[in-house]
């Protein structure tokens, strides 16, 4: 199964020059704990970070500084983690583990941004391959003994 089959494709998405106090209320209003900040480019949104509520608090809130003095670009992720549309959620698994993040741009082969998935989808991705493994197995072992081998 690839992550384009279950990824999320309506990505709620910043810029990094916004204002902080208006991705807090961006994330709010939608109902996310992180953005995927962009750039427009070649009639597409590339991803070029991430924000997460994380940040705002850390980088914001907790160091006591105004959100609504500070961008996007002032708190955001840049060391982003991408997949492409076209992994296997196996493998998409794997570097989400050694990266050790929840969440990641799924990006086209062009770095395109595609949508976005989460751990959790990607589990479930993991699980369904898994159950289609058994029933394959099952499957066949019904097969055999039906036929007294």
């Amino acid at each position: 199964m690839d992550v384009r089959e279950i990824c999320r494709h309506g990505v709620v998405v910043a810029y990094r020059a916004m204002v902080l106090s208006e991705a807090a209320r961006l994330m709010r209003d939608r109902h996310v704990g992180s953005l995927v900040v962009v750039e427009d480019r070649d009639a597409g949104k590339w991803p070029v970070g991430m924000l997460t509520d994380r940040d705002i608090t850390v980088s914001a809130v907790a160091a006591e500084r105004d959100p609504r003095t500070m961008s996007v670009g002032d708190v955001m992720s840049a060391d982003l983690v991408c997949v492409r549309d076209d992994d296997n959620v196996i493998d998409a698994l794997a570097l989400m583990r050694r990266r050790g993040v929840r969440r990641v741009p799924v990006v086209t082969r062009a770095g395109m941004l595609a949508g976005i998935v989460t751990l959790d989808d990607l589990l479930r991705g993991a699980v369904a391959q898994l159950d289609d493994l058994v029933a394959a197995i099952s499957g066949e072992l019904a097969a055999e003994a039906r036929e007294g081998g």
